[in-house]
């Protein structure tokens, strides 16, 4: 079995490695390096974005959440990833339309806001693509090790690097083919080990009839755990998808407007069935009486009632998985190191530039590597990203359409978005406050505040300006 895991990361790495190589005199500027802008078509986008988002966190939470809160939870959960993808259709074209010659998030932020909220979106936009990185390298380095015993350092190592190199070697492009052959993957893959563990229980039927004997609940759509898990999902992903700088990327990536639109609404729609069907192993867990570690309830089924050619198509989909979603990170936070190097050292050569972001953002990569490799739970970590992020993406956002909205006042809105959130968090041990409470706090408090600054406010940002202020990299 590791020699399937090296291969299959082997192979991914050095098929993009050979793609970047062999078209690098097609794509010679930084700003291919970081946007590939214009170049994608419908399919070819709504591939990337699909992949992209379909982390190996597909494996681990819907099926958890599936064992408590049944198929209100998992379907809850898909639909707050796929509103999460489609909100890009929306502000993606108004992204575009002020800024078309931008490249990433903080970037606009800066010119729209000025250096405090500048800081306060690149704070928030790095931890939490930081935290997810984190989340996928942990989330893979324990199933392997729960299928074969390789050690949690090996796994996030291998995986990790050969992520690294192809990424920061050829930025997004190396990111965007590996991504098109990793979604003509996934789906397959997961459609197997689902009919595989179905066939163990006599098909939909008789799985349907043991989750009724044992919690008939489970099956309603009307669970009232699973409803307000479902409104904290909607909340907290969509805020914090909204900081991915990988996805804004493919935003510019895109040839047109009508491509953004129609590639992230086809990802968003796409993404909704194949939750659902990981989802549906945490029922499968549930029925099957392997609910001892819920958070591997899909890794326990495979294992378990499969044949054991399964777990070998299982590992492929693992590793294409947490693939997919770590290059798009990574090239994520390449693009914030280097948009941000080239602004403040405008005269800094195209060689120079790549240099030093690769240098930064392999730095950020070995610190996550080090934490996956502990095995340590991010789950607390992401919850803390998710309010903040719930905190700032009223504010931030905003300023797409609002004229009125100051630099100071999004940045009071935020601070005290997450300040109210915070209040009602829970503790790390989840033995006080609410989750749901506390996201919609935050979010209702820095809208409300962003709101009334803006009826306050007696100076107006030249959106129109942003045109000509926000430029991409030619170097």
């Amino acid at each position: 079995m590791f020699t399937l895991v090296l291969l299959t990361v082997t192979g991914f790495t050095l098929i993009a490695v050979l793609y970047v190589y062999y078209t690098r005199n097609k794509y010679t500027t930084i700003d291919a390096f970081l946007t590939a802008r214009g170049t994608l078509g419908t399919w070819t986008s709504a591939a990337t974005i699909f992949a992209s988002i379909m982390g190996a966190w597909i494996l681990f939470s819907p099926a958890e959440s599936g064992t408590w809160g049944g198929v209100t939870a998992f379907v809850g959960y898909a639909l707050a990833q796929a509103l999460s993808i489609i909100a890009f259709a929306v502000l993606g074209p108004k992204m575009r339309r002020i800024a078309p010659h931008g490249s990433s998030l903080t970037e606009f932020v800066y010119y729209r806001f000025g250096r405090s909220m500048y800081g306060v979106t690149l704070i928030v936009a790095v931890f939490y693509m930081a935290v997810f990185l984190s989340a996928e390298l942990t989330g893979i380095a324990l199933g392997i090790r729960m299928i074969m015993g390789l050690p949690l350092w090996a796994t996030a190592l291998l995986v990790g690097m050969g992520t690294l190199i192809y990424t920061t070697y050829g930025g997004i492009r190396g990111s965007i083919f590996t991504d098109t052959l990793q979604a003509a993957i996934i789906i397959p893959a997961l459609l197997i080990a689902f009919s595989a563990a179905l066939k163990a229980f006599g098909g939909l039927r008789g799985l349907t009839s043991e989750i009724g004997e044992i919690d008939l609940s489970l099956l309603s759509m009307g669970h009232r755990g699973g409803l307000e898990f479902t409104a904290t999902l909607i909340i907290a992903i969509i805020a914090a998808n909204l900081f991915h700088q990988g996805f804004w990327s493919r935003v510019y990536a895109c040839r047109d407007i009508k491509v953004v639109q129609r590639s992230f609404i086809i990802a968003g729609i796409t993404i909704i069935p194949v939750v659902a069907v990981a989802g549906s192993f945490g029922l499968m867990a549930v029925a099957g009486g392997a609910l001892e570690v819920p958070s591997v309830a899909f890794f326990s089924v495979v294992l378990g009632i499969t044949p054991p050619w399964v777990i070998l198509v299982v590992l492929v989909l693992a590793l294409a998985l947490v693939m997919s979603s770590a290059d798009t990170l990574i090239n994520g936070i390449a693009t914030v190191f280097t948009v941000d190097i080239a602004r403040f050292y405008p005269d800094i050569n195209g060689q120079k530039l790549r240099f030093w972001a690769r240098i930064l953002t392999g730095i950020v990569c070995v610190v996550v590597i080090a934490v996956a490799s502990r095995g340590y739970s991010v789950l607390y970590l992401f919850l803390v990203a998710d309010l903040v992020c719930a905190g700032a993406v009223f504010p931030t956002f905003y300023g797409l359409y609002s004229e009125r909205l100051t630099g100071n006042g999004a940045v009071i809105s935020t601070l005290a978005g997450i300040g109210a959130g915070a209040l009602l968090f829970p503790d790390p041990a989840f033995t006080r406050g609410s989750l749901l409470y506390s996201f919609l706090m935050a979010l209702v408090v820095s809208t409300i505040i962003s709101l009334v600054f803006c009826f306050t406010s007696r100076s107006a940002a030249d959106l129109d300006g942003l045109v000509e202020k926000v430029y991409d990299i030619k170097a």
